[in-house]
């Protein structure tokens, strides 16, 4: 009986130890399998977060090159507006100014800004792209872009005027030049007309010229009874039996190439250097006189021409 309970305490302790190394396998097991589960999950969850890294770094990355991209964009679009700006005040003082060497390059100058706001039109479209594709918060560059747009519209609206008051000027150019012509063929008209009575005034002026001197010409010579009869200047004519008592007086047909022609207005003296002398011609007393120098007549002053050639226009004085 004692072998039997001994063996059966035996066979108990062997099936505790069993049991209890069953045990212990089991948690060693469960414990290595957590383990292993926990250690996978942690490779996966490690993996996960290099990725959300990766795709935030791609994010980061874009953002940046569209908030660049933009940033460049904006500034050339605000750079070209400026420039319209400024060339737009440069348009209308020299519109004002209004020199016609200046039209070609206004008409230049209005090309290139329309240019430059076509392109910056493009770029902005191209913004407003962007940003919807972008899925990103940038409210600040949709500003931005709202105003440029503003502004755009705004210097649209300022070309088109200018194009158009260049247009108006270029009517009233066209107007004046209608008018121009007209007047320089009015003109020519009337320089012809002027010429034709140039013409006529000179040829008048000229007889009216001859007529004056002709009017004021007269005529001088002097010499002795002698030479003054040989030279068809002078003759005898009347007296007693022909002989005694003749007058001296000028001939009918005087010979012209005797005397010197002078300027009634301009000639006041007739020079004779002689002892005596007499006026042969037909003078009012009072008109005129002798000089006397170095008991010689030095010459014959005329002290009123009117009235000393209101009678004749020959003057012929004997000389002894």
């Amino acid at each position: 009986m004692k072998k039997d309970f001994e063996e059966e305490n035996k066979s108990k302790k062997w099936e505790k130890s069993l049991l209890r190394n069953i045990v212990t396998g089991a948690i060693v097991l469960l414990i290595a399998i957590t383990g292993f589960i926990i250690i996978l999950n942690k490779d996966a969850k490690i993996s996960e977060l290099y990725v959300e890294k990766n795709n935030l770094n791609s994010l980061i990355e874009i953002r940046d090159s569209v908030i660049n991209e933009l940033d460049g964009t904006i500034s050339e679009i605000e750079q070209n507006i400026t420039f319209i700006k400024n060339k737009r005040g440069q348009l209308e003082l020299e519109q004002q100014e209004g020199s016609p060497d200046q039209k070609e390059r206004i008409i230049e100058d209005i090309a290139l800004m329309n240019t430059m706001l076509e392109e910056s039109e493009k770029k902005i479209e191209e913004l407003n792209k962007k940003l919807a594709s972008s899925n990103m918060d940038l409210s600040s560059f949709r500003n931005r872009i709202a105003k440029l747009t503003s502004d755009l519209k705004e210097q649209n609206e300022v070309v088109v005027q200018l194009q158009r008051e260049l247009e108006q000027k270029d009517f009233q150019l066209a107007e004046m030049d209608m008018k121009v012509t007209e007047m320089s063929q009015n003109i020519l008209i009337m320089h012809d007309s002027i010429s034709v009575m140039n013409d006529s005034i000179v040829e008048k002026t000229e007889k009216l010229q001859q007529m004056d001197e002709q009017l004021h010409k007269a005529y001088w010579t002097f010499g002795t009874f002698k030479e003054l009869k040989e030279n068809g200047v002078i003759t005898r004519e009347g007296g007693i039996l022909g002989i005694l008592g003749k007058n001296k007086t000028l001939n009918k047909n005087l010979n012209e190439n005797y005397f010197t022609e002078l300027d009634i207005r301009n000639t006041q003296t007739i020079p004779l250097y002689t002892k005596k002398a007499e006026v042969i011609s037909e003078h009012s007393d009072s008109s005129y006189c002798f000089v006397y120098q170095d008991d010689l007549i030095a010459y014959l002053e005329i002290e009123d021409p009117n009235e000393f050639w209101k009678l004749t226009k020959y003057a012929v004085i004997e000389v002894k």
